[in-house]
This record gives C-alpha cells, structure tokens and sequence, in this order.
C-alpha cells in the first residue's frame, strides 16, 4: 500500500479575487488586489503566499508578470521572503483609514460616472449606499456606521 502526501498533490488557491480588467497591466491589477487583501485583512501577517508558478498557473498569467508581482509586493513591504519557508504575508505597518479608502477609488470613480450618467444627485447616491451598508451590516456595528472625520461633507 502506498501512502502519498495530500499536501504535494493539492490544488493552490489564490487567496484573492481578481477580475482582469482590460487596459491595465496584469501585474498592476495582481499587485492591486493582494494589497486589497492584505489591507482588508482577508489575508493575515504569516499566511503563506503564492509562489511564482503557483500564481501563474491560476491566473493563468506569464509568470514573468507574476514574479514582477511579487517583486513590487515584497518591495512595498507587504508580503516577505523567508528562507526555507517561502513568501509570507508581511507584518503590515499601521494603514490609515486614507490608505484604505484609497483602495476604493477605481470603485468610487466608477460609481460616480454611472450615477452621473443617470442623473442622479449625491444626496441619492449617498441614501442607496447608506441603505446598502445597512443592508450589509445585519450586527449594526456602531463603529462602522458612523463618518469619520474626513468623510463629512460640507
């Protein structure tokens, strides 16, 4: 009887989602939505990350983009080369509610031109994201309901 490891032969899942978006280069958008992931805190300081080959066989992408990838990404300091483990996520430094918002703002641009387009006002937009936040917040966490201090419109 011959017993193999599970580990060697399992599948590897890219721990982000990304939809490629024509226009912008590939490892721009890969950079993008790991550092999403980081920020958010889908993916946590210590969780393995994907190597060269793996990330190039999911995404199905050159894995010249993908190591060009992981280059920009251990040079941001998000993600960490450790010898005889591999490529971890990194300790992150402190973000900001800015350097969070920020990653928002290909959404927010996209969301204004549609709503520009229909003839919307911002006092519109701002109820159906107010109803969709409620919507998506059944615990009603007070702290997430509530503007920060640079969010307050004049």
């Amino acid at each position: 009887m011959i017993f193999r490891c599970t580990i060697c032969y399992s599948t590897h899942v890219i721990p982000f989602r990304l939809s490629f978006q024509p226009g912008v280069a590939l490892y721009e958008q890969v950079v993008y939505a790991a550092r999403k992931a980081v920020i958010s805190g889908q993916m946590r300081p210590g969780d393995p990350f994907p190597s060269v080959r793996a990330l190039s066989t999911a995404l199905k992408i050159n894995p010249n983009t993908a190591h060009k990838a992981i280059a920009h990404l251990v040079n941001e300091g998000l993600i960490e080369v450790r010898p005889g483990t591999g490529t971890v996520v990194a300790q992150p430094a402190r973000s900001t509610a800015a350097e969070r918002t920020h990653l928002l703002d290909h959404d927010l641009e996209h969301l204004v031109v549609e709503a520009r387009k229909l003839g919307l006002k911002v006092d519109d937009v701002v109820s159906a994201l107010a109803s969709h936040w409620s919507r998506l917040d059944p615990a009603g966490d007070p702290a997430l309901n509530e503007p920060s201090k640079g969010a307050r419109r004049k």
